[in-house]
């Protein structure tokens, strides 16, 4: 018998009226998905979590999905996004959460447990590492590192990539999530000159084992539904969300912690990801042995779901 996925609207503490998927009870396990993704992409990890004997909670975030939000551009802060899923923990009974995070959900999960350790017992990041704050402002370091072609900074420009992506849906989805790069030899997502981020991949002649036509349904409907804008805005705040995170300089995430990455995966397959990722300890004192899955790429809990699943609940297993 299949553990069931139900739905429910939730207020958070920090005010936002939440979408959730959940299953199971037990100690709380909250999900954080990343762009462009929702709730669903937390389908395999929600079952065997619940199965495992765990809450598991996955939100559709601030701007995605049925949760939605606000227009405004400065809404879509680290300070806001964590504060939303800090809310959470007692908004769904709980003192205390384990809080795991993929894509831009990483930066929001390793966020909840430098801003409030005392709510978050143990953090886990998929695909993105936790940064320590760069010295000067992202953009600047972004253009003077890769040039204006690389797609954060084409992020920043209002209303161009929403136009593109929300053009077709489906088209976007399955270049986005089942395309290759596009230069095979480049290991960061540049736009071609000229023209739009999705040029920047290849579309698939097939799909690949992990992904299915109904998945790229899935989500080619709530983006249909909810738009590219606001989860845009959230590249969009790059800068404000350096300038906001100043008072944080330095300081450690001192939770129990673990990094889970693919070895195909762009954000690490390059030198300076993996130095970083070597002497992460410096800032994350409690972190564990980062577990890197072979053969996988970017969407590591949709890629690898029982490899994941496995390094969650040893994770957990080890926080007690």
């Amino acid at each position: 018998m299949t553990t069931a996925i139900t739905h429910r609207y939730v207020e958070s503490a920090s005010g936002l009226r939440m979408h959730v998927a959940e299953a199971g009870t037990g100690p709380l396990v909250l999900l954080l998905h990343g762009f462009p993704e929702g709730w669903y992409s937390w389908r395999h990890q929600l079952t065997a979590l619940a199965e495992a004997g765990y809450h598991a909670v996955a939100p559709d975030q601030r701007g995605y999905g049925r949760t939605g939000g606000p227009d405004a551009v400065d809404q879509y802060t680290i300070l806001q996004l964590a504060g939303d899923a800090l809310g959470l923990i007692p908004a769904l009974g709980a003192d205390r959460a384990v809080v795991v995070g993929h894509d831009w959900g990483a930066p929001v999960a390793w966020h909840t447990a430098l801003f409030r350790p005392d709510l978050v017992r143990g953090v886990v990041g998929l695909s993105v590492p936790p940064y320590p704050r760069m010295p000067v402002r992202p953009t600047e370091l972004f253009r003077k590192v890769f040039g204006d072609a690389y797609y954060m900074l084409h992020f920043q420009r209002p209303g161009v990539a929403d136009a593109e992506l929300a053009r077709d849906p489906a088209t976007t989805f399955r270049r986005l999530l089942a395309g290759r790069a596009a230069d095979p030899a480049g290991l960061t997502p540049l736009v071609p000159e000229g023209k739009g981020f999705l040029d920047a991949f290849r579309s698939p002649e097939t799909l690949p084992a992990w992904l299915t036509e109904a998945d790229l349904a899935h989500f080619a409907a709530e983006y249909t539904a909810s738009g590219f804008t606001r989860p845009l805005n959230w590249y969009r705040n790059l800068d404000r969300n350096w300038e906001l995170t100043a008072p944080w300089q330095n300081a450690r995430i001192r939770t129990p912690a673990l990094l889970v990455v693919g070895d195909r995966d762009l954000v690490v397959a390059n030198d300076a990801a993996k130095a970083l990722i070597a002497t992460l300890d410096q800032h994350v004192p409690e972190l564990a042995a980062p577990v890197w899955l072979t053969d996988c790429g970017h969407w590591t809990q949709q890629e690898k779901p029982a490899e994941v699943n496995a390094a969650l609940l040893r994770f957990l297993d080890d926080l007690g």
